[in-house]
């Protein structure tokens, strides 16, 4: 398993300079340029990584404070499917602090997260839109017009203990679980501080973010302290939560802000409960993955005894991701690296995996399916990389040539990468959750002990509805 932030001190803002040099550069490279993979390639002595900011449509990166080890984005009412910048979005996050008394949970707005739209093949000579601006990747900079970049917007709740997880209900937004290292799970209503910052102005923005005092709806106390948790997105409210005991809990909601927890577990594994996903299909069924190396599958009709169960990893199994958009298709990462994918109906055939990448050589700390894509997922890892796959792709040679010829590319890139291996993002330390924005095609935000980034990777093109859809 690998969880809490290595080292709990507060997030240091960047230099600004420093990152505006790595991020772009107006002079072309004279030589070949060579993709740098970690754990192969070692920095020799004075050499410095460069981001290339041609590769994002859009990059920013912010903090809040301390550390978050988990987020979530909050969904809002300013459109289902967004594609034009400037972005506003929504988020709540729990700290991990260096005093219990000192953690909170933030629920901030961050405003005109600005980008551009990028030519499938980019263009070079004489083309400004070639040269990005440097302000893809900091929120202090001006952009090419001069507006000012993202705006953040943060208000404090006071939580005690570190935030292990933290989910919002996606039917009631303003109504969230979180997780404590105490042991506790707390539901809390967090709807006055989301309507403060919809109808707050964004213009003079200072000081320090309000902190407030305000009691959950509802708190359960489990045996231990656990990391696993997920709200049904076909019943409203209907919530389970998993522990370091091995032990699961069903939260049944008795009105909009009461719940009825059964103090009788699901039983299954035998360690640690690391992540639960509800199916999107059926409202009874869910799924868990354990450090005990297993993955089972749970009908809440059918007693506490798990309806299947399967070993998934031959190590721990952090997190899972049940597809939304094909619910057949459930992906997994473990403590080893490894990815799998699995297709459910062919569970009861002995060999689910239809899928499985051994790319991450460290432990697999966040795994998500993409909201408009159903091939395509995002994972983090502990080895600072965060990869965006597309299980449709495979290698096309003559494609690869002649891409090559178009753009001109100088970059040797290496030849072991997996073909469904779509993008590497990195800069960031100890990354630890990733979401997607499931009304902003191709956006990721992800958390690391430095803080977050936004990006929009410029060679992810989402399936868009129709005009007339």
């Amino acid at each position: 398993m690998t969880r809490g932030i290595k080292h709990r001190m507060k997030a240091k803002r960047k230099n600004k300079g420093s990152k505006k040099g790595e991020g772009s550069s107006s002079v072309p490279p004279q030589h070949p340029v060579k993709v740098w993979q970690p754990g192969v390639d070692k920095l020799e002595e004075g050499e410095e990584l460069q981001c290339d900011p041609s590769a994002y449509n859009s990059l920013h990166a912010f903090h809040i404070g301390w550390p978050c080890l988990s987020f979530d984005i909050v969904r809002d009412t300013l459109g289902l499917v967004r594609t034009e910048f400037p972005h506003t979005v929504y988020f709540m996050a729990g700290t991990q602090a260096e005093k219990a008394s000192w953690n909170s949970i933030g629920i901030f707005k961050v405003s005109n997260i600005t980008g551009k739209r990028r030519e499938l093949v980019p263009k070079h000579e004489g083309d400004e839109d070639g040269e990005d601006s440097d302000s893809e990747d900091d929120s202090d900079d001006e952009d090419e017009n001069g507006a000012r970049g993202p705006t953040l917007q943060l208000r404090k709740v006071t939580h005690e203990g570190c935030v292990n997880r933290i989910r919002s209900m996606s039917q009631n937004p303003h109504i969230c679980a979180a997780w404590a290292d105490t042991g506790y799970v707390q539901v809390w209503d967090l709807s006055s501080h989301l309507n403060a910052l919809a109808e707050s102005e964004t213009e003079g923005i200072q000081g320090a973010a309000a902190v407030f005092t305000q009691d959950p709806l509802s708190k359960y106390k489990h045996k231990d302290e656990g990391y696993a948790i997920d709200w049904n997105p076909l019943v409203p409210g209907r919530l389970v939560s998993g522990d370091c005991k091995n032990c699961i809990y069903l939260w049944e909601p008795t009105s909009a802000a009461t719940w009825n927890i059964d103090n009788t577990p699901f039983v299954g594994h035998t360690a640690s409960v690391e992540d639960l996903q509800w199916s999107p299909a059926e409202p009874d069924v869910f799924a868990s993955c354990s450090v005990d190396g297993s993955i089972a599958i749970w009908d809440t009709r059918r007693g506490k005894s798990p309806a299947a169960s399967f070993k998934a990893h031959n190590a721990d199994v952090n997190v899972i991701s049940w597809n939304r958009l094909a619910s057949i298709m459930l992906a997994s990462g473990s403590d080893d690296g490894t990815i799998s994918i699995r297709d459910l109906r062919l569970l009861k055939e002995g060999d689910s995996v239809v899928a499985h990448f051994e790319y991450h050589k460290h432990p697999i700390t966040s795994i998500e399916w993409s909201p408009h894509e159903a091939s395509s997922l995002a994972v983090s890892s502990s080895d600072n990389q965060l990869t965006i796959w597309d299980l449709s792709l495979e290698k096309d040679e003559e494609e690869e040539a002649e891409f090559k010829a178009q753009t001109k590319e100088l970059v040797n890139a290496p030849e072991d990468l997996p073909p469904q291996l779509l993008f590497i993002h990195q800069g960031q330390k100890d990354l630890k959750e990733l979401h997607w924005h499931a009304q902003i095609p191709g956006m990721i935000v992800s958390t690391a002990a430095d803080g977050f980034n936004i990006l929009m990777p410029s060679n992810i093109q989402s399936t868009l509805p129709s005009d007339g859809a």
